[in-house]
């Protein structure tokens, strides 16, 4: 089980969720939690007018299911990584079904490295084939959550089973220090700590990942912030900034809005 568990902007802000409105994380089975970071829902019943819905970098890569599609085909998709926030409005209802899988392992399910997917949506017909079109129609016909959690892992559990590539190991090797460390240790630390040169370190990365190591080592380091955050055990927002190595407060706030979108003390009520 990975050591990272990165949070989403609705867990965070759950004062502003519209009464029609509703996200949900449900853990994955323990055969799949290094690869799965967490399944989730989002509904929105378009009764009582617009909810905007943030979504904030996280390291991770989601296949995501429209629930409400009429048809299997062109229902589910990849939305690759982020390096920056993006806000929908919300006007239309809105049922989605998603499987949030951990970078340095998605390509033993997605069968593609990671960096194909930046900034596109491709369709999961497209890497899946038929077999993808199968597993969509099953959970468009399912009658709850559960069973459609159920459906998602004996199908991650088979391509699991029948995938021969192996795993790059210095990515997945990378990833782990990120993790142990919060994202607090330099691409320099990183690489000596690997026993390789950092131009080596930048160009996996780029070539399995399709960003550097230095930008997932600040997504990690945000997202390690925002989990102590959430779990109410930090003393103020600026003691936390100061763990997670934010000394420069302009340099912290331009982060912040980068990531998140808003200002930090929006987010917090503490200073």
């Amino acid at each position: 089980m990975s050591d990272y568990h990165p949070i989403q902007s609705p867990k965070l802000q759950q004062e502003l969720q519209h009464p029609g409105y509703s996200y949900r994380e449900y853990a994955p089975g323990d055969s799949l939690a290094s690869h799965v970071a967490c399944y989730w829902t989002m509904d929105f019943h378009a009764d009582n007018g617009n909810q905007l819905h943030r979504i904030i970098p996280d390291g991770c890569v989601d296949i995501i299911v429209d629930r409400r599609s009429l048809s299997c085909w062109k229902a589910a998709f990849i939305e690759g990584l982020m390096t920056q926030f993006e806000v929908m409005s919300l006007s239309q209802a809105q049922s989605l079904f998603g499987i949030r899988l951990f970078s340095e392992s998605a390509q033993s399910i997605l069968k593609f490295p990671v960096s194909t997917f930046i900034g596109q949506h491709v369709l999961l017909e497209d890497i899946w084939g038929a077999e993808g079109l199968f597993m969509v129609e099953e959970i468009l016909f399912a009658d709850s959550t559960s069973k459609i959690i159920e459906i998602v892992e004996h199908k991650l559990k088979y391509l699991l089973s029948i995938n021969k590539t192996p795993t790059n190991s210095l990515l997945h090797t990378s990833m782990k220090y990120m993790y142990t460390f919060k994202g607090s240790i330099s691409t320099v630390d990183l690489a000596e700590k690997l026993s390789f040169s950092e131009r080596h370190l930048r160009r996996t990365f780029e070539h399995e990942l399709g960003l550097s190591p230095k930008e997932m080592l600040g997504i990690v380091r945000f997202q390690s912030m925002l989990q102590e955050l959430y779990s109410g055990t930090h003393s103020s927002f600026t003691d936390i900034a100061v763990k997670y190595g934010y000394y420069d407060q302009s340099h912290f706030i331009k982060n912040f809005k980068r990531y998140y979108g808003i200002l930090p003390k929006q987010l917090s009520k503490t200073d």
